[in-house]
């Protein structure tokens, strides 16, 4: 879910100047799950631009208190939001914990890294969206360890139908702070992309598992 139109032009528009996003429909990326998709993500390139890790920040922490209120804590899915959730933490003057992918093997087995008081309110922050496994897994573990989780927050989403369900079936609220159809509108205005390219595009996002092949 969008909360505010012009932040999620303004954020397509940072991430593809700084690259964080590129868009190659004749010539697609393989993803790690083998899919083939013509749209690349990595928005960890966001914290080596001061002034775009800086809007990130102040934009989470507006939404975040628009939305839910001043939270608890802060928590950041490791390890692509782990940076700019403890700059959103520090902003809005709250504690801040991350959470693993999986518990360690050892030591203290934590999956949830950092003192987290149990009954304490705990908004989550990602960096990208897909199909929203990975998102989830974090907010069982948080849930788990006695968080009470009251939304998430994310730079991007791919805006997959498979995610929505997902993230419904979870009883998750999840706002982001731009989306694709936002990205496409924008690629159209920077001339990143041409008219031409945009039903290629709009096709993988309906059958990104079948796009392709």
């Amino acid at each position: 879910m969008i909360q505010n139109k012009q932040v999620a032009l303004q954020t397509a528009e940072s991430l593809l100047q700084i690259k964080a996003i590129k868009l190659q429909p004749e010539n697609p990326f393989t993803w790690a799950s083998g899919w083939k998709s013509p749209i690349y993500c990595d928005n960890r390139l966001t914290l080596s631009f001061p002034t775009i890790r800086n809007f990130l920040k102040i934009e989470f922490a507006k939404q975040i208190e628009e939305i839910y209120g001043k939270p608890d804590y802060i928590a950041g899915v490791a390890t692509g939001a782990i940076a700019i959730g403890m700059l959103v933490a520090e902003y809005l003057g709250v504690p801040f914990v991350y959470v693993r992918d999986k518990a360690k093997g050892h030591g203290r087995q934590n999956q949830v890294e950092g003192y987290l008081e149990s009954g304490a309110s705990v908004i989550v922050i990602e960096d990208l969206i897909s199909t929203g496994g990975s998102s989830l897994k974090a907010v069982d573990a948080l849930k788990e360890a006695g968080a009470r989780v009251m939304g998430m927050l994310a730079i991007f989403t791919y805006d997959f139908e498979l995610s929505r369900a997902n993230f419904e079936k979870a009883g998750i609220r999840l706002n982001t702070l731009s989306d694709y159809h936002h990205l496409l509108e924008q690629a159209v205005q920077q001339g990143a992309i041409v008219e031409a390219q945009i039903d290629l595009l709009k096709e993988w996002r309906e059958q990104p598992d079948e796009w392709g092949k």
